[in-house]
């Protein structure tokens, strides 16, 4: 199943689009985000979708403070870029976390990394890379299980405006290093290639 796009008001505001999102009975386990001002319904990942972000995950908590976190199910706005993301993972301060409510300051994370699945594919090299750029989060991890020239791996940071830098770039099976405050290779040797 691919994802698909919920139809509402086009003049809608930003609370207008986080209220829709909020009080809609969305299907269960789907993830619902607000893109470029479009609620976007997708299905739940596949499983080796859910490897790699796993195999990332255990990596990163081998470097964290004890007050930081890594999340996989939280939601992160942009309302600049009328944009309320979930990425496959951040990592964010825990008492950014700690607020009441049902999203984060997308400009909290420190890092945010997404792995795209065939239907998402587009979103996760194009919007909401300038929406994570234009909310200042230092790092973004594109893991493109399907990218034209086979898996790749690409790291952006610098941002400015609503672009990144491109970091480094490498295939799966090459390990790919995350700067400060992460100081951490990441094995990706162990990532389904298919």
């Amino acid at each position: 199943m691919s994802a698909l796009t919920v139809d509402h008001d086009p003049g809608w505001e930003w609370d207008d689009l986080v209220r829709f999102r909020e009080e809609m009975e969305w299907p269960e386990g789907s993830k619902v985000e607000i893109i470029e001002g479009v609620i976007t319904v997708s299905p739940s990942p596949a499983n080796r979708h859910n490897l790699v972000a796993e195999k990332v995950h255990r990596q990163l908590y081998s470097v964290l403070p004890d007050d930081w976190g890594v999340f996989q199910t939280l939601s992160v706005a942009v309302p600049s870029k009328l944009g309320m993301f979930i990425p496959d993972l951040i990592v964010i301060p825990l008492a950014d976390v700690e607020a009441p409510g049902t999203y984060v300051p997308a400009g909290a994370a420190e890092l945010v990394v997404e792995v795209t699945s065939p239907s998402n594919a587009r979103h996760d090299r194009i919007s909401k890379p300038a929406g994570y750029a234009a909310a200042g989060i230092p790092l973004y991890l594109l893991i493109d299980r399907w990218a034209p020239g086979g898996p790749t791996i690409t790291l952006y940071g610098e941002p400015r405006g609503d672009v990144y830098r491109v970091l480094s770039a490498c295939k799966f099976g090459e390990p790919v290093k995350l700067p400060e405050p992460f100081d951490l290779e990441i094995d990706t040797g162990a990532f389904p290639m298919d």
